[in-house]
């Protein structure tokens, strides 16, 4: 490998195939309130951000206990789809195994709760895949910050330059740009058009069956 050693992944829609059951989540969660919903607009404005962010735009008169009963009872419903219907992205594994073996240094940076990722490390192996977890449960602020990104980078002991964040949302692309990372992204949960003038990225995959992590680090790039 190059420089670059450091492989920065989202987790819901980067490594885990959960978006379906997130979105099927916040529509039978405003359908309960009486809410309409533009789901598309809702997810291309809100993928990557925290509950409690999310949730602050929405309804900015409700107070931290009110906003957390109801991201507590959305996570609730996302658990109940994800219980049984949760899948690793296509690929994911042998990248890791691949990423690993080349010497790369992996971390989960997500806007996740912490329920969520128990959930989805009690149903596959992703946290013995990698070194640390970072996540808003840190006391740190969600993407486009790149506050989680910075921190994964510290925790590994590598420069920001030297990661590369793998995600799926336009969101975490601007939360690398900020963080100075090189970013490849997965087109899962949005088309790739949407991630259309990102300085930082340098690939847009499927999925992880088409990414070769060597190949990613070849040659230098500037976020």
């Amino acid at each position: 490998m190059s420089d670059v050693r450091g492989f920065l992944f989202d987790l819901d829609g980067t490594l885990i195939d959960s978006m379906p059951c997130h979105h099927d989540a916040w529509v039978a969660w405003h359908a309960r309130r009486g809410l309409a919903i533009d789901a598309d607009a809702f997810f291309a404005a809100t993928a990557g951000r925290s509950n409690d962010e999310i949730l602050a735009d929405m309804f900015p008169s409700a107070t931290p206990a009110e906003r957390a009963a109801m991201a507590d009872e959305k996570e609730r419903l996302y658990r109940e789809f994800a219980a049984t219907r949760l899948a690793l992205v296509a690929g994911a594994a042998a990248f890791i195994d691949a990423a690993r073996a080349a010497g790369a240094r992996l971390a989960v940076c997500t806007a996740s709760t912490p329920e969520n990722m128990a959930l989805a490390f009690s149903r596959f192996p992703i946290r013995d895949w990698v070194e640390t977890v970072v996540s808003p449960a840190d006391g740190l602020r969600g993407k486009p910050h790149p506050d989680l990104f910075l921190e994964a980078a510290k925790r590994l002991g590598l420069e920001p330059q030297r990661c590369i964040v793998f995600e799926d949302a336009p969101l975490g692309i601007e939360a690398a740009r900020r963080a100075g990372m090189p970013a490849v992204a997965l087109t899962t949960t949005l088309p790739a058009s949407a991630f259309a003038g990102y300085p930082n990225l340098i690939a847009s995959a499927a999925d992880f069956r088409t990414l070769d992590p060597i190949a990613l680090t070849k040659e230098d790039h500037h976020a």
